[in-house]
């Protein structure tokens, strides 16, 4: 079953940069998992196929990009940058330029905590609109429009801090200097559920340690780690 909305994307596909033969493909890529919990007729259809899709796909188109440009990296490097390069902060960075957020079917408990805005939910969405327009075309166009829209950030992740994996980073450091791996611990929780701020402290040993602030334990790590990486002066 497909999502038959009668909504014009037309404006969406302009700013994508492809048009689409079969228009139910894109309409399905935009359909998150919460929709159908309000809308039985749609309790089995999501994104989420398509996302897995994308995903899939997206990691062949940049580490054929980077083998074919960066002949200088070593596997470990082309590991590190691509796994920056399709991250979620990025991802979601490409999606909120597109303003296809505008275009998602949320449940209204998604759309009154932001749902439209979420890095995680946009991320995967950019992920599952490359995944029909994979199916509705072929390798190639994929590989161009994603390039397209990705090749600036692939060519400068390293330079933004935003998306760097400063927990990698800060663990491969550790090792190396203290022979340890840093350990992480919520030492706060503020707020109510559906909009709690996290507070970890990130250590190594007893008396090395900073501490970060985000909306998910996750961000807060990211932030305790790059924090304690300034702090040591750790390259990167």
């Amino acid at each position: 079953m497909e999502v038959d909305f009668k909504i014009d994307l037309s404006s969406l596909e302009k700013k994508i940069g492809y048009k689409f033969k079969n228009i139910k493909l894109l309409r399905n890529s935009l359909v998150h998992r919460s929709f159908g919990n309000e809308n039985k007729k749609y309790k089995k259809i999501n994104n989420e196929r398509l996302e897995l899709l994308g995903d899939a796909v997206l990691d062949l188109i940049v580490a054929e990009y980077l083998y074919k440009n960066h002949s200088n990296y070593s596997e470990g490097d082309l590991a590190k940058i691509k796994s920056m390069a399709v991250s979620e902060p990025v991802l979601a960075k490409v999606s909120r330029k597109l303003n296809m957020g505008e275009y998602l079917y949320l449940s209204r408990g998604e759309l009154l905590t932001g749902g439209r805005e979420r890095n995680s939910i946009l991320g995967d969405l950019f992920e599952a609109v490359l995944g029909a327009i994979y199916l509705d075309s072929n390798f190639e166009t994929a590989r161009k429009i994603a390039l397209h829209h990705l090749k600036e950030y692939i060519d400068h992740v390293e330079e933004d801090e935003e998306i760097m994996d400063f927990k990698t980073i800060l663990q491969e450091y550790s090792q190396k200097v203290y022979k340890q791996v840093p350990t992480y611990e919520v030492i706060n929780e503020t707020g109510p559920d559906h909009k709690k701020l996290f507070e970890i402290v990130v250590k190594i040993g007893e008396d090395i340690e900073e501490k970060g602030i985000g909306k998910s334990k996750k961000m807060a790590e990211h932030g305790a780690a790059q924090a304690l990486c300034k702090k040591l002066g750790v390259k990167y």
